[in-house]
């Protein structure tokens, strides 16, 4: 018999809001997190912007001890985890530790570590690196420090399969849950905003105005669109058995109804025109969920600013759901973020439960100018006062993985 998993606790750092309550607020109010960026020197870039977690401080959620070792990306992730744990009011003993694993979508997370570790090792010798960081450029080292820091002996895994690996390692929990393996799992990803990254999608001119006189814009949908936003964030979530839910008496956020996944393998860095892997993944979510089109109250879309992916999603949306297409709602808070890659999937969920607890959709901010070929019902600049029962978010990679989620309402 199939297992109902539900959503007990959340954590989130985002570019527009610390911790659940902000975030959802902002996203509530359409406060973009985008901004000058601090953490590095961006002055050699056309683009200056990105959505920075400004002022971040780990201190203020897991003390002073131990810090001086992990890097950024590490640190977002154990201040979430200790957020989410928070809110779940979940304790961790040595009698259930072995019940409670870890799953985390991470894939660039590392690379800063690599990068300074290198940099040192090939200007002063390998002497002269300090062994205490060599532990960060391993890429399972954030979701390996959560358990440190919190006592969890499950099992611990890291996902690396891009765009969409924090909703991968959703899907990864859920059926732990579901195979009696775990009771309790914190589920989702981390990525960092850092020189390395930002320059990698610089050079394959994915930012917007990242070419010469190129206007700087982030509008998803948006006839001006012209490519993304980078942003970092961090995000985790307590999936949970239902029954050990009910048993220690957990308030509930939301249910997790199905999942969908779909790999095309089409092309590297580009995304199908046809659009299977979305359609299949979004029908292969329904199914899951035992539910048809005309039950999905809204989607949080893939939706990033560009050009393709913004189109290719559109037409998914209407092959999967037809004439209903025109009536569910449709919003990317991409428009507020940016495009956060590995974690995008995870922040996307985390502003559904926000959406299911406050009743709202978030807008699309930005969204100005029509285009002809866009033409669903976007929620354009204002958020809408609206009950949400069953929500639908949409995870797609131009490099062939395609992750959809559908959360609901939950009722005992």
């Amino acid at each position: 018999m199939k297992k109902r998993v539900v959503i007990t606790g959340l954590g989130v750092l985002a570019s527009n809001g610390e911790g659940k309550d902000a975030y959802w607020e902002s996203l509530e109010k359409g406060q973009v997190g985008y901004k000058p960026i601090t953490l590095f020197d961006a002055e050699p870039y056309l683009v200056k912007q990105a959505g920075e977690i400004r002022d971040f401080d780990p201190k203020q959620y897991v003390g002073k001890k131990g810090l001086r070792s992990l890097d950024r990306s590490t640190k977002l992730l154990i201040s979430v985890a200790r957020l989410a744990i928070d809110d779940s009011h979940l304790v961790i003993t040595d009698n259930n530790t072995d019940e409670v694993g870890v799953a985390v979508g991470s894939t660039l997370g590392s690379l800063k570590s690599i990068s300074d570790f290198d940099v040192v090792t090939l200007k002063e010798g390998p002497r002269y690196t300090n062994p205490a960081h060599f532990p960060n450029t391993v890429i399972n080292s954030p979701a390996s420090q959560v358990s440190i820091w919190n006592n969890i002996q499950g099992f611990n895994t890291t996902i690396s399969t891009g765009f969409t690996a924090s909703l991968d390692a959703l899907t990864y929990a859920y059926d732990f849950i579901q195979m009696d393996r775990a009771k309790v799992v914190l589920a989702g990803g981390v990525e960092e905003l850092c020189r390395e990254t930002f320059h990698g999608f610089y050079q394959l001119n994915f930012l917007s105005g990242s070419i010469q006189d190129q206007e700087f814009i982030n509008c998803p949908f948006d006839a001006r669109r012209n490519g993304i936003t980078f942003g970092e964030g961090a995000c985790l979530m307590l999936l949970e058995d239902y029954s050990h839910a009910v048993d220690r008496r957990a308030a509930v956020l939301a249910e997790v109804a199905g999942f969908g996944y779909y790999f095309d393998p089409y092309r590297i860095n580009k995304y199908n025109p046809k659009g299977t892997g979305m359609i299949q993944s979004m029908k292969r979510a329904l199914f899951s969920a035992q539910m048809i089109p005309e039950d999905i109250d809204c989607i949080f879309a893939n939706a990033n600013s560009t050009q393709a992916a913004d189109l290719v999603e559109t037409e998914a949306i209407k092959d999967v759901f037809s004439k209903w297409a025109y009536n569910v709602p449709v919003t990317s808070i991409k428009s507020m973020v940016g495009e956060c890659f590995s974690v995008s999937g995870a922040l996307s969920v985390a502003a559904s439960l926000g959406s299911i607890q406050r009743n709202f959709i978030p807008a699309t901010v930005g969204y100005e100018t029509a285009d002809p070929d866009c033409d669903l019902d976007y929620t354009p600049c204002l958020s809408t006062t609206v009950k949400l029962n069953n929500i639908m978010i949409t995870n797609f990679s131009p490099s062939g993985s395609h992750t959809c989620l559908i959360l609901k309402r939950f009722q005992a």
